[in-house]
């Protein structure tokens, strides 16, 4: 199995590194809404009884309205990282029906070392971690004109994290086109797309029987901590991940927040977010920093000092994200508020260039 990547949030090891508490850092090394919205009443029964399916139901119909997916019921899941851990059993499975018949015709199962997975990077790890555990070869491409009819399977995240690479959804639909024609699937991540609806697949994923869209649901409403997320896809993909997820794989009170929230007017979250996205941006630009992509939630900065500042932002007691494949990057998350702000540029202005 490949060693762990290290993600962000590491608030606990960077305090054991550099001191101060945890609760005293201001933690940037996410692409998390920082501003918390106010959670719903949650009724006292999500806590007292198993998640029932009415729960369940009402969260598939909440989530079908606010992405736009048509006929088909997005999937509750545990995290999309519950998900991507599944996606080489897909594969794998050789009751998996890649066409529009969905008729298995394979009595042999090909072997997994024959199958070969594009992931459009660099982009977020676990998924190429996930497949080279499963034993498949993974091609790091870094367009989607590069996939071909050996790929069994392509993911490309939209908007990238982390530098916020976008592709139109025509030409996603395209790759779409190519996987089927070739046997395979295509997987958009939509993690960060909340704040852009209109670069989502979801109202087309009806007509794209070889295409699976995952949704975050955490970090749009700055609730990731509640562990949850949406899967869209043909009916028979959703029942195998269903199915290999377990029962009761998402919490009732995951559930009844989601079906209030989903059905809320977000209008202020992405004004919030956007005017915590303009602070954050005035900041850098006042430290000379050069932000070399992004979305709403998070800005990455390219910069030959990037390890430098990095580490002195954490004798400040201010965590951003790094990244080993990358040593001039560094990804900044959303400051909660204008207080925040001035933090951080206090300690950027404080770095010796």
């Amino acid at each position: 199995m490949s060693a762990p990547i290290v993600h962000g949030g590491g608030i606990t090891a960077a305090a054991a590194t550099f001191g101060g508490r945890p609760d005293d850092w201001l933690d940037l090394s996410t692409g998390i809404n920082p501003c918390t919205v106010v959670l719903p009443d949650i009724p006292a029964r999500a806590w007292h009884r198993l998640p029932d399916r009415h729960l369940i139901d009402e969260a598939r119909h909440a989530a079908r309205d606010h992405y736009g997916s048509g006929e088909i019921l997005p999937l509750p899941v545990p995290g999309t990282q519950s998900v991507i851990q599944l996606l080489p059993r897909l594969i794998e499975d050789d009751r998996i029906a890649v066409t529009d018949e969905r008729v298995a015709v394979t009595d042999n199962k090909v072997a997994v070392t024959d199958d070969r997975i594009a992931v459009v990077s660099p982009t977020y790890g676990e998924y190429a971690r996930a497949f080279t555990s499963a034993g498949f070869a993974v091609d790091a491409v870094d367009d989607l004109a590069a996939i071909g009819s050996e790929h069994r399977l392509t993911v490309v995240v939209n908007p990238n994290n982390p530098d916020g690479r976008v592709w139109p959804t025509d030409t996603l639909i395209a790759a779409h086109d190519r996987m089927k024609a070739a046997g395979g699937l295509l997987v958009v991540d939509e993690a960060f797309g909340d704040t852009d609806p209109a670069l989502s697949l979801a109202s087309c994923a009806p007509q794209l029987s070889n295409l699976i869209i995952f949704r975050s649901f955490g970090k749009f409403f700055g609730l990731a901590g509640l562990r949850l997320g949406f899967a869209i896809a043909r009916g028979d993909i959703l029942a195998r991940f269903e199915d290999w997820l377990g029962p009761w794989a998402v919490s009732g009170p995951a559930l009844s927040i989601a079906g209030s929230l989903l059905r809320s007017d977000v209008s202020a979250i992405c004004s919030r977010i956007n005017e915590r996205c303009t602070g954050l941006h005035a900041v850098l630009k006042g430290a000379g920093l050069r932000m070399a992509g992004g979305t709403a939630l998070f800005t990455l900065v390219a910069d030959a000092r990037a390890g430098d500042i990095y580490t002195h932002l954490c004798h400040h007691h201010i965590l951003v994200r790094k990244f080993d494949y990358a040593p001039d990057w560094l990804r900044f998350g959303l400051p909660p508020d204008p207080a925040a702000d001035r933090r951080l540029g206090e300690a950027l202005q404080r770095f010796e260039r």
